[in-house]
């Protein structure tokens, strides 16, 4: 049974492969120039921001200000990730999408429902992302405000890899399943009834995303995982038999009589 660590090996391994090469190094240029421009900014300004929040802690909370201050850092870093992940992912998806239908022509020997021409297919990756910035934007939100409560915001460090687990789950094995044609509740109500397997390697991907410079050859294995994890846990046997169907009449279309 194929497990997080082992899709995200095997992925990596292949989106370094010849065939598959040429696709990732756009959406690591990418990558490399939105980490620049928001590390930039964050390196510049973070320490301002945590002197803003620590301000508007009450007098009567000092005594608390050794633990309220790293929870603060905390979440702050937190908040400094999900705007990275976001932005990056948002500019990225077309590619990343691209991406994925190759990593599933040439790892499981089917090609994606989705027929879409290579334009659409990025304006409706675009869509695709802004639905799910609108699933995950409010639930951020009341996350960071939890983070704020004395007492509440204990629980806010777990709470915070948790939700990022999650997100990290939505964000990549939606490529796979938005290629074949997955509606996004659908997608949802998929992985959590696979929810070890979708938070293991949302957490996975998670911890990757942390290791500087690295995470940016790696994001694209990660994708090539989801793919190999969507092909193991996800697609149901109904899709596979559809899969094989389409697979036969785009090869019998494709050869001469």
């Amino acid at each position: 049974m194929l497990n997080a660590m082992t899709a995200l090996g095997q992925g990596t391994r292949l989106v370094y492969q010849k065939g598959l090469r040429r696709y990732i190094f756009l959406p690591i240029l990418v990558n490399v120039i939105v980490y620049a421009t928001l590390l930039s900014v964050v390196i510049t300004r973070f320490s301002g921001w945590l002197d803003h929040w620590m301000s508007l802690v009450p007098g009567w909370l000092d005594w608390l200000s050794w633990l309220i201050w790293p929870l603060f850092v905390i979440s702050l870093l937190a908040v400094v990730f999900f705007t990275f992940t976001l932005i990056t992912h948002l500019i990225a998806a077309p590619f990343y999408g691209f991406l994925a239908a190759k990593v599933e022509v040439q790892a499981t020997g089917h090609i994606p429902l989705d027929d879409r021409s290579l334009a659409r297919t990025a304006i409706d990756a675009l869509g695709r992302e802004l639905v799910k910035l609108a699933y995950i934007a409010p639930r951020a939100i009341a996350l960071f405000v939890i983070s704020w409560i004395p007492g509440v915001n204990l629980f806010a460090p777990l709470l915070w890899g948790l939700f990022s687990a999650w997100i990290m789950a939505i964000t990549y094995l939606d490529y796979p399943m938005d290629n074949n044609k997955v509606a996004f509740s659908d997608m949802r109500r998929r992985l959590s009834n696979h929810w070890w397997q979708s938070l293991t390697y949302g957490g996975l991907v998670t911890l990757i995303t942390w290791i500087p410079l690295a995470n940016l050859f790696l994001i694209p294995g990660a994708v090539a995982g989801a793919v190999l994890m969507w092909d193991q846990h996800y697609r149901t046997a109904r899709e596979l038999t559809a899969q094989d169907t389409t697979d036969r009449l785009r090869h019998n279309a494709k050869t001469p009589p």
